[in-house]
C-alpha cells in the first residue's frame, strides 16, 4: 500500500519584484526552504470523457516554477531560479552575421522572471501568463518525493 501525499496549495499573497513572490503558506503548512511550487492559472484545464463528454477532472496549467528561499509561520517567499546563458557578443553594424562571427562572444546569465517565456502544455494567452496576486500555487514533487 502506498501513502498518498497531497501537495501543499496556497496563493500568491504579494508580488515583491520581478523574480520574487510572497505566498500565503509557511511553516504551519509544512513549507520548507528549497521546496518547489508552480504558480498556476486560476482556471484549470478541464479534461472531458471522449464518450460521455463529462468533465473527468481539471489539471493545473503552470505559469512559472519558483523555489522557496525564506519561510515564516504563515508566509513564505519564493523566487524564480531557472537561468540560461546567452551570447550577446558581436556588433550591430551593417556587416551583420560576419561581424558577429568574428567578434568574441560575450556571455550573460539571464534569470527567468515572473513573466515566463517558457511554454508549458501550450502557449498561454498573454493576459494569462502574467503572475497576479491571488494566483493559486501548488507544490511540485520530483519522482514522487518532496524536493
Amino acid at each position: 500500500m502506498t501513502t498518498q501525499v497531497r501537495p501543499i496549495r496556497g496563493k500568491v499573497a504579494q508580488i515583491l519584484n520581478s523574480r520574487e513572490v510572497a505566498l500565503n503558506v509557511g511553516l504551519d503548512d509544512g513549507v520548507e526552504i528549497g521546496m518547489l511550487f508552480d504558480i498556476v492559472t486560476p482556471k484549470g484545464h478541464d479534461i472531458t470523457d471522449p464518450v460521455t463528454g463529462d468533465v473527468l477532472g481539471s489539471l493545473d496549467k503552470p505559469k512559472v516554477r519558483v523555489k522557496i528561499i525564506s519561510v515564516q509561520h504563515r508566509l513564505s517567499v519564493a523566487a524564480t531560479f531557472r537561468k540560461k546563458r546567452e551570447n550577446i557578443g558581436g556588433s550591430s553594424d551593417l556587416i551583420g552575421l560576419y561581424s558577429r562571427m568574428s567578434s568574441p562572444p560575450r556571455w550573460i546569465t539571464r534569470y527567468e522572471t515572473l513573466k515566463t517565456t517558457d511554454s508549458t502544455w501550450e502557449d498561454l494567452p498573454d493576459e494569462d501568463s502574467y503572475i497576479s496576486r491571488g494566483d493559486p500555487v501548488v507544490q511540485v514533487f520530483s519522482d514522487g518525493e518532496p524536493e
